[in-house]
């Protein structure tokens, strides 16, 4: 009977231990969450199509955006009034802009796809030949029927009504355009800088592009923190 016993407790810690030696040799890889990336924007503004062409186009070319999950939302300062209808900053004509590049953003749901679309729209815009946008049409091999039929059957409407709730249920509430989010959290002014945000707010490896984005500070209290990066709410309450 204690011969049983023992060997039951010998097979139980057999088990502990390959089980033990298992873990210590399991090659888990976490996957390091993307940073969020939100653009509040209309067409027309000037400043937003800035944004669009000239800072967010560099997160392609510079490898950021791999740790990026970017949004953009075509909606800025319009406002909605009796029966749904839509009155937008820079006149109608923004607001037939605003619906294209959301139903370009419904037709092509990949970033990759109707981002090039929709910055190749703002760069007209910054040329100042908004209406000469269809050119980005010819110039681009995706299904742009689908862009076409959301516009006409009045579903791109639908998703401006969407965006519009999105928009004005910001807290706090957007001030003006272009309104950037990282993680959440508004920019302000300091939306020309989104890069170094995004850096700052990434929590895996990062990126050779980040090297020369982030300044870094020492902490004297104990000798603790140097070389630490500032934490995203750090620099933004700084900055405010």
């Amino acid at each position: 009977m204690g011969n049983t016993k023992e060997s039951q407790l010998t097979n139980i810690k057999l088990i502990l231990l390959v089980f033990l030696s298992a873990a210590s040799y399991c090659n888990c890889v976490v996957e390091t969450e993307k940073v969020s990336v939100e653009l509040y924007y209309e067409s027309l503004c000037p400043y937003s199509a800035n944004f669009i062409v000239n800072y967010l186009d560099k997160l392609f070319t510079n490898g950021l955006i791999d740790i990026v999950d970017l949004r953009l939302i075509p909606y800025g300062n319009a406002r909605i009034g009796p029966n749904d209808t839509m009155s937008c900053q820079h006149g109608p004509y923004e607001c037939v802009l605003n619906t294209i590049e959301a139903c370009a953003i419904n037709a092509w749901p990949k970033l990759e796809q109707h981002f090039p679309f929709i910055n190749c729209i703002e760069k007209f815009v910054l040329a100042h030949e908004p209406t000469a946008w269809d050119a980005c049409y010819k110039n681009n091999s995706l299904n742009m029927k689908l862009v076409g039929d959301c516009y006409e059957s009045g579903y791109g409407k639908k998703l401006e009504l969407q965006y519009a709730a999105e928009t004005n249920s910001l807290q706090p509430p957007h001030q003006y355009v272009p309104w950037v989010l990282v993680n959440g959290q508004p920019l302000y002014e300091q939306y020309e800088n989104v890069e170094e945000y995004i850096c700052k707010a990434y929590e895996g490896t990062l990126p050779d592009a980040c090297g020369s984005l982030l300044k870094f500070r020492h902490v004297n209290d104990n000798g603790k923190g140097h070389g630490n990066r500032f934490t995203l709410k750090d620099t933004l309450v700084s900055s405010i």
